[in-house]
């Protein structure tokens, strides 16, 4: 029988590559590649899990929201907490955008009702409140104190069940919590967050709208995209970014269509958890970076702002990175394999733009943002960009006024 891990011990993988680079002279570099502890995926993966559970620890404390209570989801949580013995809190407090505010109210909840490990259930707003409770619970102070620093601290164990396609919480060291005193996006990060466990079970996902599938399943292209465009790409993370671009392409727009196609679900999952580790070790870059301002200033849900600016960001820095993005054309079959890079790039580019038509992505008028305001807010929206790191992560080297280019180029 095998022995189980103690507790204390890290809750994720970490892969050392050794891999020797031929510069000036031979050196030896390491890269540490990051992952979750567990992932257990497919059809009915929750019950699968339900004996690993209890390994965590005694009493859960359930982050969600309201719908999935009302869907009958969470209900099938506590069923299987029950069965194992376990005791359970829900705090589902979870609603919009996560901010410092809604991880405050979860870290207190969680101490005063005794709880030992973390589940979130719900999309990546749920899962980005638990990996920020699990930190705020053990480091005390606010949540706001960490922007700008790496995590460390002993967390509690996490559960992360995603109920949307695209996140790709469930396999990241993010998490992207709104500071609601200056209307800023903190991105913050450490492998301390890493959920212990992830269940992807395709059942939680079949009742997501369409509306939801599209943009979430566009948030896994970006993530994937700008995983293998990055500078910060290496030898794994581009095979889990190129198997998750081919993926969302080719079962997004039926999962958007029909939303009990239990394949495309299935498929969508594999592919948001595959495009998760993508970025989770080699980044993302532009499009991430100037979607979050958005997202705060004008409470647009994440994946929606990463799908209105995906054209437009990658267009601007395509010239950047043709081999890159050449590669992911091919890949999908938007071009041959005898195009040039350049030609291979834009065809890329043009099968995105096809596919946000097919899944209906609002322009900004179209969604209702002011454009007097958002034009008011350009200064700020490219600094705040700029100071998230991400931008500088693209091939293409960027500075702000690029960014207040791209920022205008959305309403012409």
């Amino acid at each position: 029988m095998a022995k189980k891990e103690p507790k204390t011990k890290k809750k994720t993988n970490q892969i050392k590559l050794i891999t020797k680079m031929k510069e000036k002279e031979e050196k030896v570099m390491a890269i540490q590649f990051i992952m979750p502890g567990k992932v257990i995926m497919g059809e009915r993966a929750l019950d699968e899990a339900a004996g690993l559970l209890k390994e965590l620890g005694t009493k859960a404390l359930i982050v969600t929201d309201r719908v999935m209570t009302e869907l009958g989801n969470v209900k099938i949580l506590e069923e299987v907490l029950e069965r194992e013995g376990l005791q359970y809190t829900v705090y589902d407090g979870v609603f919009g955008e996560p901010t410092d505010h809604m991880v405050e109210a979860g870290t207190g909840l969680y101490k005063t009702a005794g709880c030992d490990f973390l589940i979130a259930l719900g999309g990546g707003s749920a899962l980005d409140t638990m990996k920020a409770i699990a930190a705020l619970a053990v480091l005390g102070g606010k949540i706001t104190d960490m922007m700008g620093k790496e995590i460390k601290a002993d967390t509690a164990p996490m559960v992360a069940i995603p109920t949307t396609a695209g996140t790709g919480s469930e396999a990241t060291q993010f998490t992207i919590i709104t500071d609601t005193e200056h209307d800023v996006k903190m991105l913050l990060k450490g492998a301390d967050i890493m959920p212990s466990v992830a269940v992807v079970d395709p059942r939680f996902t079949m009742t997501a709208p369409p509306k939801i599938t599209a943009a979430t399943g566009l948030d896994a292209l970006t993530h994937a995209a700008e995983a293998y465009t990055s500078k910060k790409a290496g030898l794994l993370s581009d095979v889990f970014a190129i198997s998750a671009v081919k993926r969302i392409f080719r079962y997004l727009p039926a999962a958007f269509c029909d939303g009990q196609n239990v394949e495309a679900r299935v498929q969508m999952a594999a592919a948001a958890l595959e495009a998760g580790v993508a970025f989770n070790n080699a980044s993302v870059t532009v499009v991430h970076g100037m979607s979050r301002p958005i997202g705060a200033l004008f409470h647009v849900p994440h994946g929606i702002s990463n799908a209105m600016l995906i054209k437009e960001c990658f267009t601007f820095v395509l010239d950047g990175a043709y081999g890159r993005f050449g590669d992911l054309g091919r890949a999908i079959g938007a071009a041959d394999e005898e195009a040039s890079d350049e030609d291979a790039a834009r065809a890329f580019l043009h099968a995105v733009e096809e596919l946000c038509h097919t899944l209906e992505i609002p322009t900004l008028e179209e969604y209702g943002i002011d454009r007097e305001r958002y034009f008011g807010s350009i200064d700020k929206m490219a600094e705040d960009a700029m100071l998230s790191g991400s931008p500088s992560n693209t091939r293409k080297q960027l500075d702000s006024e690029d960014l207040k280019n791209i920022y205008r180029s959305l309403w012409a």
